[in-house]
C-alpha cells in the first residue's frame, strides 16, 4: 500500500510539472517579440554604427593628423605617442558581419535592392580599413559563422581595391533595374536612384584613390561620359550622409561626450590661419572665438600648434581662456534645428566629388565640357551650402582662392581638406595621397619629425592572426606608422 501512495505522488507530480512547465512557457513568450530578423531592420543598425565609429575616430584622431583640431590636454594622441588603435578594426568588421547577413538576407527572400545597399556599405567600409591599416582581411572576412574560417587571409590592398571597385560596379547594376522599395533606409529614405548616385560617385572616390599606381583614365571617362548609365551626384541634395535626431539615443556623437573630454581638442593653428587668411566665414562654424576676447568686447579666432608637450600646450598663449575651442554645433548645439544641418555622419557629399573631379580633369584623366576650375568653384560653392551657410561675394577671387594653373592642385587639395572638416578619416587619406595641404609635424612630435601615414595592425591579431599578419608584413613593409599604403608607395 505504501508503495502505490508513493507511486501515486509521483504520477501526480510530474503531471503537475508538466503543466507548470506548459503554463511557464506560455507565460514567458513575448508575443511581440522579434522572432525572425528582415534586412529592413539591419540596415539602420549598419548604417548609424559605421558613420559613427568613423567619426569617432576622427575626433579622437583624424582631425589632429591633418591639423584641423589640436589637442589641448591629454596630448599624446596629438603627438603620436600611440598605443593599441583598434576601434576602426573592431567596429567594422563587427558591422560587416551585419552587412553579409544583409546581402544573404536580400538574397533568400529576394530583394535586390537590399543586396546593392550592402554592397556600397561594404565597400565604403573595406576602403576605411583598408587605407587606416594597409593589407587586411578582405576575400576571408566575415566567413567565420559561415565556412569556420576563423583565420582570415590578409588580402593585398590592391586586390581590395579591384574587389571594392568591382562591386560599385554591380550595385549600379542591380539598382538599374529595380523599381521595389525598401525601409529602414537612414540615408535616402529608400531613393534608389540617390544609392546609384553614390556608388558611382564613390567609384570616382575610389580610382582617383589608386590614381597613382594605375591607369584609370578610361573608367573615369567612361562613368563622366554615361550620366544614364553612371549617374553621379547632381547637388547637395544627393549627398550621402546619416542625419542625427535631437532626441536619444541617436544624438550627434559628441554630444553626449563630458565637456572635459570635448574641451581637449581645439582648432589647430594651421586651419585657423588658412581660414583667417581667406576671411573664411566658415570659421565661425568649425571654432569660437576665445572666451577672452569676447569678454573684451573684441572676438577673434586663435589656433593652436600640433604636437605640443603637456606644458607647452597647457601654456600655449596664456592658457585655454586663449585658445578658440571647436565650435558649438559640434557639440552642445548639435541638436538644435541649425546643428542638425551641420553635425552630420558623413560618407560622401557632392563638394567632395567636384573637388575629385577638377583633381582628375586637371591632370588630363577626364576630358568634359567643364574645366578644372569649374569643378573646383563649384566645390567651394556647395562646400559652404554643406555647412548651410553662404559663400560670400567675391570669395572666389580672394588671394589664394582665385584659381591659378599654377597652383591649382594645392589649391583643390586645400579646399577639399577644409570641406572634410570633422567628417571623418577621408581628409587623412587625401592629404596622404595628394600631398595637399603642406603639413608639417610639431616641433615636439615624438616620430621623427614626420606625420603619421598609416595605424599598427591591432595587437589582438598578434596573438589570434598570427601567420596571416606576418605575411602581411612581409609583402607590405614594417608594421609601423610609416610604413606606406599600396596606392601611396
Amino acid at each position: 500500500m505504501k508503495h502505490i501512495k508513493i507511486l501515486m505522488l509521483f504520477i501526480f507530480s510530474q503531471v503537475l510539472l508538466a503543466g507548470c512547465t506548459k503554463d511557464f512557457a506560455e507565460k514567458n513568450d513575448d508575443p511581440n517579440a522579434i522572432t525572425t530578423i528582415t534586412p529592413n531592420l539591419l540596415l539602420p543598425h549598419i548604417i548609424r554604427s559605421s558613420v559613427t565609429a568613423v567619426l569617432n575616430e576622427s575626433w579622437g584622431t583624424g582631425s589632429l593628423l591633418v591639423q584641423q583640431t589640436a589637442k589641448y590636454q591629454f596630448v599624446d594622441e596629438d603627438r603620436y605617442i600611440w598605443g593599441n588603435k583598434d576601434g576602426i578594426w573592431n567596429n567594422y568588421y563587427n558591422t560587416m558581419r551585419d552587412v553579409k547577413k544583409l546581402s544573404d538576407l536580400a538574397a533568400s527572400s529576394n530583394q535586390p535592392a537590399y543586396n546593392a545597399i550592402a554592397l556600397i556599405l561594404k565597400s565604403w567600409m573595406f576602403s576605411i580599413v583598408t587605407d587606416t591599416y594597409g593589407d587586411v582581411p578582405y576575400s576571408e572576412a566575415t566567413l567565420g559563422l559561415t565556412d569556420n574560417v576563423l583565420k582570415p587571409k590578409y588580402d593585398p590592398q590592391e586586390s581590395i581595391y579591384n574587389g571594392i571597385l568591382a562591386d560599385l560596379t554591380t550595385a549600379n547594376t542591380i539598382l538599374t533595374g529595380v523599381t521595389a522599395s525598401v525601409s529602414g533606409d537612414l540615408i535616402y529614405q529608400g531613393d534608389l536612384t540617390k544609392w546609384r548616385k553614390m556608388a558611382n560617385s564613390l567609384r570616382i572616390r575610389y580610382l582617383m584613390r589608386i590614381s597613382a599606381r594605375t591607369d584609370v583614365s578610361a573608367k573615369l571617362q567612361e562613368i563622366v561620359s554615361n550620366p544614364t548609365v553612371y549617374p553621379v551626384f547632381e547637388n547637395n541634395a544627393d549627398d550621402g550622409d546619416f542625419n542625427y535626431y535631437a532626441e536619444a539615443p541617436n544624438q550627434f556623437p559628441n554630444f553626449t561626450n563630458r565637456i572635459g573630454g570635448f574641451d581637449e581638442v581645439r582648432l589647430s593653428k594651421t586651419l585657423g590661419d588658412i581660414l583667417l587668411q581667406y576671411q573664411d566665414p566658415r570659421l565661425g562654424i568649425f571654432a569660437r572665438p576665445t572666451s577672452s576676447s569676447v569678454t573684451a568686447g573684441n572676438p577673434q579666432y586663435v589656433g593652436m600648434p600640433n604636437s605640443l608637450n603637456p606644458t607647452s600646450a597647457l601654456n600655449y598663449n596664456g592658457g585655454s581662456n586663449n585658445i578658440s575651442r571647436v565650435g558649438s554645433f559640434y557639440y552642445e548645439n548639435s541638436i538644435t534645428p541649425a546643428g542638425l544641418l551641420v553635425a552630420k555622419g558623413y560618407i560622401m557629399a557632392f563638394p567632395e566629388l567636384q573637388f575629385l573631379l577638377a583633381e582628375a580633369r586637371f591632370k588630363n584623366l577626364i576630358t568634359t565640357s567643364t574645366t578644372a576650375q569649374g569643378y573646383y568653384e563649384k566645390g567651394i560653392e556647395t562646400a559652404f551650402i554643406y555647412l548651410n551657410t553662404q559663400m560670400p561675394a567675391g570669395y572666389l577671387q580672394r588671394t589664394g582662392v582665385q584659381f591659378s594653373q599654377a597652383t591649382g592642385l594645392q589649391q583643390i587639395g586645400t579646399q577639399k581638406w577644409i570641406s572634410l572638416f570633422y567628417t571623418g578619416m577621408e581628409s587623412w587619406f587625401e592629404w596622404r595621397r595628394t600631398g595637399f595641404p603642406v603639413l608639417q609635424a610639431g616641433a615636439d612630435s615624438q616620430n621623427g619629425g614626420k606625420i603619421p601615414v598609416r595605424y599598427r595592425y591591432p595587437l589582438n591579431e598578434q596573438s589570434q592572426n598570427a601567420d596571416n599578419l606576418r605575411a602581411a608584413v612581409a609583402r607590405q613593409g614594417a608594421d609601423d606608422i610609416n610604413t606606406k599604403v599600396w596606392w601611396a608607395k
